[in-house]
């Protein structure tokens, strides 16, 4: 395995992620460094483009182009809020990025990439893990089809937990990380505040999250190789795979 990327245990861009909106998530930086570690391996200096699906303001794809100088990235989300949040994130990248409105809930996204594919990776960070199942699977078939052989998805995404007690340590580590955030923020709300509305929204999104195993099965069966989780915590995972290479499939 390479060296953990340098530039990314800078201060500048812990903080860079740390002020995103998922920094009251446990192991925040952890997910964004074995990203990075996992496209090293797979395409080492070798990476020349990828694919941001769902990309949010972008911090996965500064990382990535932080850390690659010379790959290019396509940046995908339906939200035009989002969307601009990411071009003023990656202005010091304007000649690198391009950025597309387009609603991979739906199968025809991949053909707004059409010009931009196929991609030596793809990344996604949260954004389809309220997705219907069958949905779901449909996009893991889909992202295969516009990677290079040999290329690699990698996603981070909050999975089931397998048993109700994991579950409940889950739910008091995100109950802890969002009232540290907001007591750094000077809010006033109360831990029990806090609870309470965690706990009304988990009750409304109950049953929306597939297991990792489940979902590692589902991208073995669409095709891809080398299929493995490269992080957890609880219900936070990084997973992927790899196209075959060529001749292989």
């Amino acid at each position: 395995m390479p060296d953990p990327p340098a530039s990314w245990h800078q201060p500048d861009l812990a903080a860079k992620f740390l002020q995103n909106v998922r920094g009251a998530i446990p192991l925040s930086i952890e997910q964004i460094d074995m990203m990075l570690r996992m496209l090293t391996a797979a395409r080492g200096e070798r990476l020349e483009n990828f694919l941001d699906l769902g990309c949010g303001d972008g911090v996965l794809s500064s990382a990535i182009l932080d850390e690659n100088p010379d790959a290019r990235g396509c940046l995908v989300d339906f939200s035009e809020d989002a969307l601009a949040a990411a071009r003023q994130q990656l202005e010091a990248h304007t000649e690198r990025v391009e950025f597309i409105l387009a609603d991979y809930a739906q199968p025809g996204w991949a053909e707004e990439v059409a010009r931009a594919r196929p991609f030596d990776a793809v990344v996604s960070g949260f954004a389809a893990q309220h997705s219907p199942n069958g949905r779901k699977r449909a996009l893991f078939g889909e992202i295969f089809q516009v990677l290079k052989p040999e290329g690699i998805f990698i996603n981070i995404e909050h999975v089931a937990s397998a048993t109700r007690w994991t579950e409940s340590v889950w739910d008091d580590c995100m109950i802890d990380a969002i009232f540290g955030k907001e007591l750094r923020a000077s809010e006033n709300r109360s831990r029990a505040e806090i609870a309470r509305e965690y706990y009304a929204r988990a009750v409304k999104e109950a049953g929306a999250l597939a297991p990792l195993e489940v979902q590692c099965d589902w991208l073995r069966e669409t095709g891809f190789e080398n299929v493995d989780c490269y992080l957890k915590v609880l219900e936070l995972a990084v997973f992927g795979g790899q196209r075959p290479a060529a001749g292989n499939f």
